[in-house]
């Protein structure tokens, strides 16, 4: 996994979202990769260590609506299941896992996403919606490992 980042830290601008990268990432199932696309964002230090557990909980109890397109995952639980910091990691699996989405499997990317109340993450989830509108699933996949994610997904967001 590369170095997290804190975004910007000049100015009096707000901090940006704490963003982290994992490539070749290794998964069983899709509890395991959610697990492994959460975990970055403990170690980024910007989720407590339940939140990986929280996030497979939401998909056990809500079903695949995470997977948003062809092949990517947005893994997320509430604030209060563990966000410490507003987060974004992303994660490239070696080999894509099925999550049981009728039309969106196998997934082979994950974005993992943390916030420590409602509403410090709007910024944040609006820039990677345009991102993602924007062919930033793409552009990750094409990425030459996981600095060039991390850089990837910063030039995504705000602030980052």
């Amino acid at each position: 996994m590369t170095a997290p980042s804190e975004g910007a830290a000049t100015g009096s601008a707000a901090p940006g979202p704490v963003v982290a990268a994992t490539d070749g990432a290794t998964a069983a199932d899709w509890r395991e990769a959610v697990r492994r696309a959460a975990r970055a964002l403990v170690d980024a230090g910007a989720a407590g260590e339940g939140y990986p557990e929280a996030c497979v909980r939401v998909v056990e109890e809500n079903g695949p609506y995470i997977v948003l397109t062809k092949g990517l995952a947005l893994v997320h639980a509430r604030p209060e299941e563990g966000g410490l910091a507003v987060g974004v990691g992303v994660t490239r699996l070696a080999a894509p896992v099925e999550f049981g989405h009728p039309d969106n499997d196998p997934v082979d990317l994950l974005l993992a996403f943390c916030t420590p109340d409602p509403d410090a993450h709007v910024g944040t989830l609006s820039g990677l919606a345009r991102a993602l509108s924007g062919g930033l699933a793409d552009r990750l996949r094409a990425a030459s490992g996981e600095d060039d994610l991390a850089s990837i997904l910063k030039e995504a967001l705000p602030n980052a």
